[in-house]
C-alpha cells in the first residue's frame, strides 16, 4: 500500500476528474501466490479505501495472473464478489488483469467490465485476441509493461528503421504501435523522470504510416 501513500500524500485532496485504479488478487501465501477467498477481496479493497482516503474506488482490476495468463481458471466466483460490492457502492468500475478471452466473456456475463490490463507489448503479442474482444465491445486494453518492463528488450531493426523515418526512439515508436492498433489501447509506461515522461507523451504525437505498420507487423 506504500503507492496508496504516496498517492494521497501528492494528489489528496483529489481532482474530480482524476480516475484511481487499484489491482487485487491473488493472495501471497508462504508457497507462493493462492486463490483469494470473499473475505481477501473485501478486505483488499476496504483497504485501498483507507490507503486512499476514499468512499469508493474509481475502477478494481481482478487480477488472475501475473505475467502469464492462467488459462482455463474460472474467474467467476471472485467476480462476482467484486460485483457485489460495486452494488454496495464501494467500486465505481469493474475491470480485470492477466485474463484470456474466456475470462473477459465468463466476467461480462456477471457485470459490466470497463477495462482490461494484460502484459502485451510489440515483442509479446500472445494475448491479441483479448485487444481484439476489447475493441469489438468498447472496453478499454491497457497494456502493462509496454516497453518490456526490464524483462523484454523491445528493440529490434524493425523499430530502429521506423524510428529513424520518425526522427523519435525505439520506445517512442514502441508505444506509437499500441496505440495505432486500436482506438481502446492506453499505453501506462513507467517513467523515472520528467524527461523520460515528456519522451512518453511525445510518442502519442506520432502517427504510423502503413509502410511503418507493415513493417512492424
Amino acid at each position: 500500500m506504500r503507492a496508496n501513500a504516496l498517492i494521497r500524500e501528492a494528489l489528496y485532496p483529489y481532482p474530480s476528474d482524476l480516475i484511481i485504479a487499484t489491482k487485487v488478487a491473488p493472495e501471497y501465501g508462504p508457497n507462493g501466490p493462492t486463490r483469494a477467498t470473499a473475505a481477501d477481496l473485501r478486505a483488499a479493497v476496504e483497504e485501498n479505501l483507507k490507503t486512499l482516503g476514499l468512499e469508493r474506488l474509481d475502477l478494481v482490476y481482478l487480477r488472475i495472473g501475473y505475467m502469464e495468463v492462467p488459462h482455463g481458471e474460472s474467474l467467476a466466483e471472485q467476480f462476482e464478489v467484486l460485483a457485489n460490492l460495486r452494488e454496495e457502492g464501494l467500486i465505481r468500475h469493474l475491470g480485470l488483469s492477466n485474463v484470456d478471452t474466456a475470462h473477459l466473456a465468463e466476467a461480462r456475463a456477471i457485470a459490466p467490465v470497463v477495462a482490461v490490463q494484460n502484459h502485451f507489448h510489440i515483442a509479446r503479442r500472445d494475448e491479441a485476441a483479448v485487444l481484439d474482444a476489447c475493441t469489438e465491445n468498447g472496453i478499454a486494453f491497457v497494456p502493462f509493461f509496454p516497453l518490456g518492463g526490464g524483462r523484454t528488450d523491445v528493440n529490434s531493426e524493425r523499430l530502429a528503421r521506423v524510428a529513424a523515418r520518425h526522427a523519435a526512439t525505439v520506445s517512442q515508436i514502441a508505444l506509437a504501435w499500441l496505440l495505432a492498433l486500436s482506438p481502446v489501447t492506453l499505453a501506462i509506461p513507467g517513467t523515472g523522470s520528467l524527461a523520460h515522461l515528456e519522451e512518453n507523451i511525445a510518442a502519442g504525437s506520432i502517427t504510423l504510416t502503413p509502410e511503418d505498420l507493415a513493417d512492424l507487423a
